[in-house]
């Protein structure tokens, strides 16, 4: 993904009691100039002293929900996936998490912390019409309750989930 800003998100995953797996994502604050409103991962760029992508994405869910990196075991990465309005290259690593984390929001960045189903999310799977700039789309989406998920956040959530699917993992 040669001239692409690198970025980096956590995808935390966590057992619920029942056996199912949960995964933590963001709703974003509605007053942002990127991305406003949008769900997604917790992770940003790369800091100048970052010099590995796993540190950018453990800082960047602990600045944004109160994450320690002592609380996640990196467990693998999922594909690389750019982003096409920001051009960002989006580098996804996958850790556990226990559940029952009590989250601290950012208040500069994250509105919501949603703790969603595997199952939920695949059951919610659609290929949609949706309007960016007044431009029509048809693009893979996800929507459990009120959360529409779309975009750079689908698609590494579609990788997510053929991966658990292909492992027995829901």
């Amino acid at each position: 993904m040669h001239g692409r800003i690198d970025a980096a998100v956590l995808v935390p995953l966590y057992l619920h009691e029942d056996g199912g797996v949960g995964v933590v994502l963001t709703r974003r604050r509605d007053d942002l100039r990127r991305h406003a409103g949008e769900i997604s991962f917790p992770g940003g760029r790369q800091d100048d002293d970052e010099s590995d992508l796993r540190d950018t994405a453990l800082r960047e869910a602990h600045e944004e929900i109160g994450l320690p990196a002592e609380a996640v075991e990196l467990i693998g990465a999922l594909q690389p996936t750019p982003t096409i309005a920001t051009n960002y290259a989006i580098y996804p690593f996958v850790g556990l998490i226990e559940p029952g984390h009590a989250w601290t929001p950012s208040d500069d960045e994250v509105e919501t912390i949603l703790e969603l189903g595997l199952g939920e999310l695949q059951s919610g799977y659609e290929r949609r019409r949706l309007m960016r700039r007044g431009v029509p789309f048809r693009t893979d989406t996800y929507v459990v309750g009120e959360h529409l998920i779309w975009g750079a956040t689908a698609r590494i959530l579609t990788d997510l989930l053929e991966r658990t699917a292909a492992a027995g993992v829901t």
